[in-house]
C-alpha cells in the first residue's frame, strides 16, 4: 500500500472479528462481550497471524470510554450524585482499603516488595466504568436508585485513582522504585495540594461555568436546524472537554466525559444529545473490548493457574463481599447490596494504566503486569453472569440464612411509619413510590391538593428529610411486601409508581394487589413497547413520557389557536 493504514486495518479487523466471535457468543447463550475480548486476543500481539496496532485499538478504547461516560452523565445531574454521597463516598473508599489489602497480602505472600504489592492491591480494587455502565445499561437499572449508587461509587473510584496516579511517581524511590526528582516531603505535599487545586478547579468550573455555557451552545446549534452539526457538537463536546480536563487539569478522560454530559444535561436537548451519540458510543464500547483482549497473554493461565484463580477471587469474591458488607453495614437493603456488589466484581481501564505505570518506575514485578490482566479479562467475562446470579443468590439468602432474613426484617425506625402518624394517611391515602423528579412533582401537586400520601423510597437521605419535613415516608424497596405493608397499602385508593426502574414495576403492583385486590395503579415508562406491555397485563395506567409531552404540547396549540 502506499502509506500506512494501520488505523484503519485496526477498526476493520476489531469491528470485523468482534461481530463474528459476538454473534458466536450470542448464539451460545453467551454475553457479548465474551465473543468482543476473544476477538482481541485474536488479534493480539500473543496470537499467530495478524496483529493490531496495540497502541491505536488503547485510544481508541479510550474514546470509547468518553463517550460512554458522556452519556451517563447525560442521564446523571448533580443531585443525583449528591443523593448517593452518604453511601457512595464511604462504600467506595472502604471497599478500595480493603481490596487493596487483600491483593497486597496475595503478593506479599508471593514475596513481592511493599510497592510491587501496594500497586498490585491498587489495581485490583479498582471497578472498570464500561463494564459497570453496559451492565446496568442491559438491564434497564442505570437511573434506578441502585444504579446512581454504583455510578456515585465509581466517581468517587475515579477521583481516588486519579490521586494515586499523581502521588506513584513522587513516591516512586520511597517504595523500593526509580527515584524520581522531587520526591523529597515537601515536594510530595506540594503534588497533593497541586492535585486538588486542579480537581477542585476542574469541578468548579464545570458546575459554575460549564452548566451555562453548554446548554447554550447546544441550543444555538439546534437553531441552525443541521443534524448533522447538532451530531458533531455533541461529541465534540465530549472528546474535547475530556481530553482538555486530562491535559489542563490532570484528571481522568472518563471523569472530564462525565461532567461534560452532567452539564449538558441542564439542556432542553440532553435526551436527543443521548440518542445522537449512542451508535458512536456503542461502536467505540466495542473496541474497548477488543483492546482489553490484545493485551492478554493466554499463557499466563497455563503457566501461572493458582495465582491467576487467587487475583480473580480478590476480584469477584473478596471485593464483592467487601462492598456488600458495608451496604448492609449501612442499613440499605439486601438487593443493593448484591446489585453494587456485583456491579463492582470486576477490573479495567485503571488497572491497566497503574500496573503499568508501576512497571515503568520499577515497582512492579514483571508477572505482575500479566496477573492484573489476566484477572480483567476473566472478571469482565464472567461479570453478566454475576448479575444474572443476583436475584437467585436473594432468594437463596433469604431462605436459607436466619441471619439475611434477620437483616431484611430489622428493627430500623426509617422502615416503619412512627406511631405518631395521623390517621389520615393509613386509609384512603395515595402511596407514591419515588421521590425523585418525577415523584417529587407528584408530592407537590398532592400537597397543595390537601390529599394525604405516604411515600415509598429506597434512598435513605430522602425519607430523613422528607420526615422532617413531616410528610410520612417509608424506608425501603417497594418490592418488598413489608414496605408496603407499612405504607397501608390495604387501605390505599391508589399506587402510583414514579420510579425509572421498570423491572420492578410488575413485582410491585402484583404485591400491591394481593394486599388490595382493588387498589388502582398508575405507571411511568419511558419505553412505548414496555408501556404497551403493561396496558396489556391490566398493569393499570401507564403514562409514557413523549407521548404526554406530544398530548401537552397539542393541547396548547389547539388553546392558542382557537383563542
Amino acid at each position: 500500500m502506499p502509506h500506512s493504514v494501520s488505523l484503519i486495518s485496526t477498526i476493520a479487523a476489531g469491528l470485523g472479528l468482534a461481530l463474528i466471535f459476538g454473534f458466536i457468543a450470542a448464539r451460545l447463550r453467551l454475553p457479548a462481550l465474551v465473543g468482543y475480548l476473544l476477538a482481541g486476543v485474536v488479534i493480539g500481539p500473543f496470537t499467530p497471524g495478524f496483529v493490531a496496532d496495540g497502541a491505536i485499538a488503547s485510544q481508541l478504547a479510550e474514546i470509547g470510554v468518553m463517550l460512554l461516560m458522556f452519556g451517563v452523565g447525560l442521564h446523571f445531574s448533580l443531585d443525583d450524585l449528591l443523593a448517593v454521597r452518604k453511601i457512595a463516598l464511604p462504600g467506595a473508599v472502604v471497599q478500595m482499603a480493603a481490596a487493596t489489602a487483600m491483593g497486597m497480602a496475595l503478593a506479599y505472600g508471593w514475596g513481592w516488595g511493599f510497592g510491587g504489592a501496594l500497586v498490585f492491591g491498587l489495581s485490583l480494587s479498582v471497578a472498570s466504568t464500561v463494564v459497570l455502565l453496559r451492565a446496568l445499561e442491559s438491564r434497564g437499572v442505570l437511573e434506578s436508585f441502585n444504579g446512581r449508587i454504583a455510578v456515585g461509587w465509581l466517581v468517587v473510584e475515579d477521583l481516588a485513582m486519579v490521586l494515586v496516579l499523581v502521588l506513584l511517581p513522587p513516591l516512586a524511590g520511597i517504595l523500593g522504585g526509580k527515584a524520581v526528582d522531587g520526591a523529597e516531603v515537601d515536594g510530595l505535599w506540594r503534588t497533593l495540594g497541586v492535585t486538588l487545586l486542579q480537581v477542585g478547579g476542574f469541578v468548579a468550573l464545570m458546575l459554575v461555568v460549564g452548566r451555562r455555557f453548554f446548554p447554550w451552545l447546544l441550543w444555538q446549534v439546534q437553531r441552525t436546524g443541521s443534524r448533522e452539526l447538532f451530531t458533531l457538537c455533541v461529541v465534540a463536546a465530549a472528546v474535547s472537554i475530556a481530553y482538555g480536563s486530562a491535559a489542563l487539569f490532570g484528571v481522568s478522560f472518563a471523569l472530564g466525559a462525565f461532567f461534560a454530559g452532567m452539564v449538558m444535561r441542564e439542556s432542553e436537548f440532553s435526551h436527543r444529545a443521548a440518542e445522537e451519540s449512542l451508535p458512536l458510543r456503542d461502536a467505540f464500547a466495542v473496541l474497548f473490548f477488543v483492546s482489553v483482549g490484545m493485551l492478554f497473554d493466554p499463557w499466563v493461565i497455563v503457566e501461572r493457574p493458582l495465582q491467576v484463580l487467587a487475583v480473580v477471587a480478590i476480584i469477584i469474591v473478596g471485593k464483592s463481599l467487601a462492598a456488600a458488607g458495608l451496604v448492609v453495614a449501612l442499613r440499605y437493603p439486601l438487593n443493593t447490596a448484591l446489585t453494587v456488589s456485583a456491579s463492582l466484581a470486576q477490573i479495567g481501564e485503571f488497572s491497566f494504566i497503574l500496573v503499568g505505570l508501576g512497571a515503568s518506575l520499577g515497582l512492579l514485578p514483571p508477572e505482575g503486569q500479566s496477573l492484573v490482566l489476566a484477572g480483567a479479562l476473566i472478571s469482565i467475562t464472567l461479570n453478566p453472569l454475576v448479575f444474572k446470579a443476583v436475584e437467585p443468590a436473594q432468594k437463596w439468602l433469604l431462605a436459607n440464612s436466619a441471619l439475611a432474613r434477620k437483616m431484611a426484617t430489622r428493627d430500623d425506625p426509617l422502615a416503619e411509619l412512627p406511631m405518631s402518624t395521623d390517621a389520615q394517611f393509613l386509609s384512603r391515602q395515595v402511596v407514591l413510590v419515588g421521590y425523585g423528579r418525577v415523584g417529587s412533582r407528584i408530592g407537590a401537586a398532592l400537597l397543595a391538593c390537601d390529599i394525604p400520601f405516604v411515600v415509598a423510597e429506597q434512598n435513605r437521605e430522602v425519607v430523613e428529610r422528607l420526615r422532617v419535613e413531616g410528610i410520612p415516608s417509608v424506608f425501603g424497596d417497594a418490592c418488598e411486601p413489608a414496605v408496603l405493608i407499612q405504607a397501608h397499602i390495604a387501605q390505599a385508593r391508589m399506587l402510583v409508581i414514579a420510579t425509572p426502574d421498570t423491572i420492578d414495576v410488575r413485582r410491585m403492583i402484583a404485591t400491591a394487589r394481593v394486599l388490595n385486590p382493588g387498589i388502582e395503579a398508575v405507571v411511568r415508562s419511558h419505553n412505548e413497547a414496555e408501556a404497551r406491555l403493561l396496558e396489556q397485563e391490566n398493569a393499570g395506567k401507564v403514562f409514557l413520557g413523549e407521548h404526554e409531552l406530544a398530548q401537552s404540547m397539542s393541547r396548547h396549540v389547539l388553546e392558542r389557536v382557537r383563542a
